[in-house]
């Protein structure tokens, strides 16, 4: 599965931005970026070129090669394959691709998908919309393009892609146990057009034949349950620890202890039931 759902155009001076922009706060993803776009920089200066003239070789503006070289941009793949290709690098800029792979997306984000890499086991409430691993992308891009204050398309398909590549976990070997639960408003709103709305029920029936997923479905005429405020998640290892959360319960905040555990799986238990 492709998780790069943002492409690029190159080959004229209109070219799109070269990459993603970078959190500040995210001291990691910045540092490897910044240490990444030195590299470029020395490469192309061996070369004897300037930003420019490198720009246009690799079908970039010279504005869009200092927001790379400066660490300013989280160069795209094939950003980092034509400058390879460009400064007859022989792989080493190419070879940095697997530097950047993780750092592309927000930082909460790669978080949320270590742990989902961990996990044995996976226990979902969604009180409203989908979950995130269960999301098509024209599903999730229609969801982020409806947000206000809106985000930027290219702020968009980052998120888009950030979420297709947490959907990874259900190619697992030996894959986990995973439980969710959607309510049936849920399914019944069409977003991103009838079309979409077809794709997104068939890959909720495909998911659903997976021997290790559970769906069901709250119906709508049922009466109150215990997340009628908000969702729930809760993420077991295989150490014998967990880790759960839920938007109704403890302030939305991570919890890890084993009391506040064992509240969110009563509730998850009740709401299976």
């Amino acid at each position: 599965m492709s998780v790069d759902e943002a492409g690029t155009e190159h080959g004229d001076a209109g070219a799109d931005e070269p990459g993603w922009d970078i959190d500040p706060d995210d001291e990691s993803g910045t540092a490897v970026v910044a240490a990444v776009g030195r590299q470029i920089k020395a490469w192309r200066e061996a070369a004897g070129l300037r930003a420019g003239e490198f720009g246009a070789a690799i079908g970039y503006r010279e504005d869009q090669v200092y927001k790379v070289e400066g660490g300013r941009r989280i160069p795209r793949p094939e950003l980092l394959d034509r400058a390879d290709e460009v400064l007859g690098a022989g792989g080493k800029i190419a070879a940095m691709k697997q530097d950047v792979a993780e750092v592309r997306y927000p930082k909460k984000i790669r978080d949320l998908t270590k742990l989902e890499a961990k996990a044995v086991e996976l226990a979902a409430y969604v009180a409203h919309g989908l979950h995130g691993l269960l999301q098509t992308p024209g599903h999730a891009r229609a969801l982020f393009e409806a947000r206000q204050p809106s985000y930027s398309q290219d702020e968009v398909e980052r998120m888009v892609a950030a979420r297709m590549a947490r959907q990874s976990i259900f190619e697992r070997s030996p894959g986990l146990a995973l439980s969710f639960v959607q309510e049936e408003s849920a399914l019944r709103r069409p977003i991103g057009g009838t079309m979409e709305w077809r794709r997104q029920l068939e890959r909720l029936l495909e998911i659903g034949q997976l021997r290790n997923v559970t769906l069901q479905v709250m119906p709508t005429h049922r009466e109150a349950h215990p997340g009628m405020d908000g969702d729930i998640d809760v993420l077991k290892f295989k150490d014998g620890t967990a880790v759960g959360r839920s938007h109704g319960a403890f302030n939305g905040c991570r919890v890890t202890d084993a009391k506040q555990l064992r509240i969110l799986e009563l509730r998850y238990g009740i709401i299976r039931a």
